[in-house]
C-alpha cells in the first residue's frame, strides 16, 4: 500500500515536472542548490558548535586555579568559533596585558569567527526569492502558450492547448512556491542558530572576562 502511493507520488512528479516546461530545469537547479546549501549548514554548524555548558564548566574551572596554559590547551582540542574567542583572550591574559586588551582581542575574534558560522547562509533567502520569479516566470510564459496557441488554433484543438499552457503554468508556480517554501524556512532556522551561537561567545567572552578580572591574583604564568 505505501510502495504503491510512493509509486504514485513519484509518477505525479515526474509528470508534473514535463508538463512545466523547460522553466522547471531552472526551478529544478535552484532546488538542489538549496538542497546543498543546507545539508552544507548543517554539518557546517555540527562541527563548529560546542556545548557552551560543558565548555564553560571545564574551562572555568582551569582559570579558577590559575591555570591558564592549560585553558589553552583545552580550547586547541576543541576547535570551534567559541573556543577560538575564549583562546584569544586567554593568550592576552597570558602575556600580562590589561583587561582591556583582553577584551578587545576577544570581540574581535567574535567578529572574525562570526563569517565562518554563517558561511552562505544568506544565499538561502537569495534562492527563496529569485525562485518565485522564476516560478511566476514560468506561469506567465504558460499563460502566454495557452491563449497565444488558441489563437489560430481548430476548434478542435483549443481545449487541448488551453489545457497544456494552464497546466505548465500552475506546476510552475507549485513547484517555485514549494522551494522558495523550504529555503525560507531553511534560512529563518540557520539564522536563529547562528544568532545563538554568537550570543554564546559574547555572553561566554564576558563571563571569562569578569573571571579573569577577579581572580587575577591566581594566574600562574
Amino acid at each position: 500500500m505505501e510502495i504503491g502511493k510512493c509509486k504514485e507520488m513519484s509518477n505525479f512528479i515526474a509528470k508534473a515536472f514535463c508538463e512545466g516546461g523547460p522553466v522547471m530545469y531552472v526551478i529544478a537547479f535552484i532546488g538542489l542548490l538549496v538542497l546543498f546549501l543546507i545539508i552544507e549548514r548543517l554539518i557546517a554548524l555540527n562541527k563548529l558548535t560546542v556545548d557552551k555548558q560543558s565548555l564553560n564548566e571545564n574551562l572555568f574551572s582551569l582559570i579558577l586555579r590559575g591555570e591558564i596554559k592549560q585553558a589553552i590547551a583545552f580550547c586547541d582540542s576543541r576547535p570551534a568559533p567559541l573556543t577560538n574567542t575564549l583562546k584569544e583572550g586567554l593568550i592576552q591574559v597570558l602575556n600580562k596585558r590589561p583587561d582591556e586588551e583582553v577584551q578587545v582581542a576577544m570581540d574581535a575574534a567574535v567578529l572574525r569567527e562570526t563569517p565562518r558560522l554563517e558561511g552562505w547562509t544568506s544565499f538561502l533567502a537569495v534562492f527563496g526569492n529569485a525562485v518565485v520569479l522564476v516560478g511566476l516566470l514560468g506561469t506567465i510564459g504558460g499563460l502566454i502558450h495557452s491563449f497565444g496557441g488558441i489563437a489560430n488554433a481548430d476548434q478542435s484543438q483549443k481545449s487541448a492547448i488551453l489545457s497544456a499552457g494552464i497546466s505548465e503554468a500552475l506546476n510552475c508556480t507549485f513547484f517555485g512556491l514549494a522551494v522558495a517554501i523550504i529555503a525560507i524556512v531553511a534560512f529563518g532556522f540557520f539564522q536563529v542558530r547562528i544568532g545563538k551561537a554568537t550570543n554564546e561567545m559574547l555572553e561566554s567572552s564576558m563571563n571569562l572576562m569578569n573571571l579573569v578580572v577577579a581572580n587575577r591574583d591566581k594566574i600562574k604564568y
